[in-house]
């Protein structure tokens, strides 16, 4: 296996994926059977982190705790299994945390294990992928809503694609403390969460509607709480209607009190959170217009497992977001696989004294394809509009952290770099932020002349904090320019914590 393959996965090995989601914590663990994930364990806790979200963007002591008391239990059952096999991923509450990286930090640290913070569109692809695996196979579009604790997203797709993807604030718990305060539920206020939920999803809701769909799901445990209670009320035979819907809102106006809620099927822990969730399903209903909707037992936590065995197969679809990002910016395709092709020539020769995680190969050469988007925008400081665009557009694949990453290399890759920008990255991130960063600014140094030429053979030797660069000593003495550049970068270099040497030959 080259520095470049993903590490694989094999039948017989185990994979787990975690969703730190802001009501419950979810946790499945697999064996890959025939290239496909069987679910061997699961584990589910009712965390309620959204309610420990203080309005200053803090996390409560008392929700904190809870947290990482249910993330170590969830890490002795995955003690044994490899970081390369598990995905953890955290969902709304952690996104909206004024300092996510102080508690992201003790959840690694109780874990074992990284975890990844994912945008709402993200969290729609994964929840898509999932239900996807699980429902009949179909080329119909369909529409699933997965309405979670802090948030609730819509996706409609096609086979095992998402086409639409939003996500509102708007979930089950933010909801209920937001519409119906003291645990209180009366019409008028039911009026005014149906009337405010609507509102936000009065933003898509005619392209969803243009898009079309035959079949709607949902797959949340909000939906499943609601499924049971429609069933256990004879309310329906199949699914959720609207007829099943508003019965629901009549009951739950007319009991008034969320602390006193008893219905047929309702679970003690769904309770609190029942109100919310059901005011969301009934916004959504009459705005897009759904006559049915059944449930899906699969979701975010299976979607992981399924992006994880994609990613060990080489089919990963940060290399599809990075391909549709360099043609929306009309990156020159020449140039880019020019400074890639420098790039990976350097990256082999200083990997192994750097001891770069095979991934990191991925890394560089995505780096490469998208170090001049900025360029749609302006020339001058190009290389920060081109981080902005990395650090806040919808990238499938990439979380929230991973998309740091790559804007900091590129950011960094001309001009002085900024120390501060690799001390912000997770700290999993900062030294392979460097290192790469190092070999872009050297392979962009090669290809300054932006013409087909070739490159004299680069030596490179490299240690934790220094490049040796040895090049023909005629070489430079025909390539001035080149050799003041490189002079110039023994500064930007030093920043980077390397020390950098020219050596003629």
């Amino acid at each position: 296996m080259s520095l470049g393959d993903p590490i694989q996965i094999r039948d017989g090995e185990l994979i787990a994926a975690i969703d730190i989601g802001s009501n419950s914590f979810h946790m499945v663990v697999a064996r890959v059977e025939h290239g496909e994930p069987r679910v061997i364990d699961r584990l589910r806790e009712t965390v309620r982190l959204a309610l420990g979200l203080r309005s200053d963007g803090t996390l409560d002591a008392e929700h904190r705790a809870r947290a990482l008391a249910c993330l170590a239990r969830f890490g002795q059952r995955i003690a044994g299994i490899p970081t390369h096999r598990v995905r953890v991923v955290a969902t709304n509450t952690v996104r909206r945390l004024a300092t996510p990286q102080a508690f992201l930090s003790a959840a690694e640290g109780v874990l074992g294990h990284p975890v990844e913070v994912v945008s709402g569109r993200e969290e729609g692809r994964l929840i898509f992928l999932g239900a996807s695996h699980d429902l009949p196979a179909s080329r119909e579009p369909r529409l699933v809503i997965d309405v979670g604790g802090g948030s609730t997203e819509f996706i409609i797709g096609r086979s095992l694609a998402p086409l639409h993807t939003e996500s509102v604030q708007a979930g089950c718990i933010a909801s209920t403390l937001r519409f119906f305060p003291g645990g209180k539920i009366t019409r008028k206020r039911w009026q005014r969460a149906r009337s405010e939920i609507g509102i936000l999803l009065q933003q898509f809701a005619e392209d969803y509607l243009e898009s079309g769909w035959q079949e709607v799901y949902g797959t949340s445990g909000s939906a499943k709480a609601i499924d049971n209670v429609v069933q256990a009320m004879k309310l329906s035979d199949d699914g959720v209607t609207p007829a099943s819907i508003a019965t629901l809102r009549e009951a739950l106006i007319g009991q008034g009190q969320i602390g006193t809620l008893k219905l047929p099927g309702l679970a003690d822990d769904r309770a609190p959170v029942f109100a919310g969730a059901v005011a969301i399903f009934d916004a959504a209903f009459e705005a897009l217009s759904i006559d049915h909707l059944r449930v899906c037992e699969s979701s975010m936590r299976e979607g992981l497992l399924w992006d994880l065995l994609g990613r060990a197969g080489g089919s990963d679809p940060r290399t599809a977001s990075i391909e549709s990002l360099a043609t929306r910016y009309g990156v020159d395709r020449a140039q880019a696989h020019r400074v890639e092709a420098t790039a990976m020539a350097l990256f082999e020769q200083a990997a192994p004294a750097w001891k770069l995680p095979p991934e990191a190969h991925e890394w560089l050469s995505w780096a490469a394809h998208v170090h001049e988007i900025g360029l749609a925008i302006a020339h001058s400081q190009h290389h920060h509009h081109g981080a902005y665009i990395l650090r806040n557009a919808d990238l499938a694949g990439f979380s929230k952290q991973e998309q740091a990453l790559l804007a900091a290399i590129v950011e960094s890759h001309r001009r002085k770099p900024d120390k501060a920008t690799f001390a912000s990255l997770p700290l999993r991130y900062r030294q392979l932020g460097r290192y790469l960063t190092a070999l872009l600014r050297l392979a962009v140094l090669f290809r300054r002349a932006r013409r087909a030429e070739s490159l004299p053979p680069l030596q490179l030797d490299a240690t934790s904090k220094s490049l040796r660069l040895a090049l023909p000593a005629a070489w430079l003495e025909q390539h001035p320019l080149s050799e003041a550049d490189l002079e110039q970068e023994l500064a930007p270099m030093a920043t980077l914590g390397l020390k950098l040497a020219i050596r003629p030959r």
